[in-house]
């Protein structure tokens, strides 16, 4: 009789092995990799019989096309990164450092959805029904018909969902507690996690239920456990915020019934999360205008503009290597620019410590910020500060030319809202809006950025003094 083939799986990241050893190369953790049957448990038992498979009905490619018909919560900031609310039968990964509030956001969606007349199930792995009340109570959702259920057991969990009328929407808090009776594993491995994901996948494409699972996100910001889950479900949502501020980011970053650059931004209080309709307002809540290093990008998430402060502080510095340090933004981004200004602008910052940071503790990742931040840098070594009501945004080449970014008038109208009159972007950018009272300045490279903004007062000679 042939030895059954086994394979050696890591506990961390899910990555397949063909032999054990101490470390995974590919995340890096020490002793996690153990020996799996891929046809029975682990430890390399013998292999099951598989059953004889049955055909399944095929269809045409063509014919009609039926929306996906969806749960709208009410709170329109989780619509929109959900593309519109949740989808029947569609399983949802939400993601988030623990802490963060995820349970909350969970809990006030169930509630608002009980109040519109949906059945709605919570499972909570990690707290008892009286802490999850406790939680209810705070966001003054205990007068709801949610129901609750502190349960760890897969084939207990379907059993129960399976019981009575077919719920709306189930929440599961959390994957990393799920154990199944069919993996031989602990609760929180890969397997186990595996397991208890596609079972729960199974139920919600089989009655139609919305499932949503959550999931703790380890120090590199990644989905703790087997990466494969994000593979497994239709939606992944990652919920991010600085515990030093006040607002949440519900970012979507994959959605199989809608865009996947969408976002969503809440406030944390004491009565729980608090829509923000104009996020902009809220990053440029306490900005100072009189400050050089300062320039407000005009960026954009999915569909929605969004306004916020780039500052930058260059000094001058005594040890032999200067310091970069970037907080909101790619630390290689910033050496491209940094590469750029002094190679085809004359601006030397060799002996200088640049520190750059986005107010409020958000994030960018678009390259439309390159122009925001070489102005913050120029700014901050003339020692003058950009025009309080002008915004910024535009590619910087590695030739030092300032290339156009998409959705330009978008970018302009949500400046002109929040009373900008300015504006200084590429000049190849097109659909510019016509018959408005914003002031838009063209240029072409990055030398005639440095120009602009150091020309005057006697800064260009400080900016020339550095070269």
């Amino acid at each position: 009789m042939a030895k059954a083939r086994t394979q050696f799986i890591c506990q961390s990241c899910g990555t397949i092995h063909n032999r054990w050893a101490g470390k995974c190369e590919n995340c890096g953790e020490w002793n996690t990799i153990v020996e799996e049957d891929p046809m029975g448990g682990i430890g390399g038992g013998p292999a099951r019989t598989p059953k004889k498979g049955r055909p399944v009905t095929l269809t045409a490619l063509s014919g009609e096309i039926e929306e996906a018909p969806r749960i709208h919560t009410g709170i329109s900031e989780l619509d929109r990164a959900l593309g519109g609310g949740f989808v029947r039968g569609s399983a949802v990964l939400v993601g988030g450092d623990p802490g963060i509030g995820k349970s909350t956001l969970l809990m006030q969606a169930a509630a608002a959805l009980s109040r519109r007349g949906h059945k709605i199930i919570y499972v909570s792995g990690e707290e008892a029904v009286a802490q999850v009340r406790l939680r209810a109570q705070r966001l003054r959702a205990a007068d709801t018909d949610v129901m609750l259920a502190a349960e760890t057991n897969v084939e207990d969990i379907l059993a129960t969902l399976a019981d009575g009328k077919r719920p709306d929407l189930v929440i599961i808090d959390s994957i990393q507690t799920l154990w199944s009776e069919l993996a031989e594993s602990a609760p929180g491995t890969v397997t186990q996690v595996r397991t208890g994901v596609q079972s729960m996948i199974r139920f919600a494409k089989q009655t139609g239920a919305a499932m949503v699972l959550v999931g703790h996100v380890t120090k590199d910001g990644q989905i703790a456990g087997p990466r494969v889950v994000e593979h497994m479900v239709d939606a992944v949502l990652y919920f991010e915020g600085d515990r030093g501020h006040h607002y949440r980011i519900l970012r979507t970053v994959k959605n199989r019934f809608g865009p996947t650059d969408e976002i969503g931004v809440f406030e944390m209080s004491d009565g729980g999360l608090r829509e923000v309709g104009n996020p902009s307002e809220l990053f440029l809540g306490e900005r100072n205008e009189k400050s050089p290093g300062a320039a407000v990008f005009a960026g954009m998430e999915g569909t929605r503009p969004i306004l916020v402060e780039v500052q930058a502080l260059v000094a001058p510095t005594s040890l032999g290597t200067p310091r970069r340090a970037v907080v909101g933004w790619d630390s290689a981004r910033l050496s491209m620019i940094l590469a750029v200004l002094e190679a085809h602008c004359g601006v030397r910052l060799g002996q200088h410590d640049v520190y750059l940071n986005v107010a409020g503790g958000y994030r960018i990742s678009e390259p439309a910020a390159d122009l925001a931040v070489a102005s913050a840098l120029v700014s901050s070594l003339a020692g003058i500060a950009l025009p309080a009501d002008c915004v910024y945004f535009g590619e910087v080449s590695l030739s030092g030319a300032v290339r156009p970014v998409a959705q330009t008038p978008q970018r302009l109208k949500e400046a002109e809202k929040l009373g900008f009159s300015a504006a200084l972007l590429p000049s190849a950018s097109v659909d510019l809006p016509k018959g408005s009272g914003g002031r838009w300045s063209e240029i072409d490279s990055l030398p005639d950025l440095v120009v602009r903004i150091a020309g005057s007062k006697g800064a260009l000679r400080r900016v020339e003094d550095e070269v």
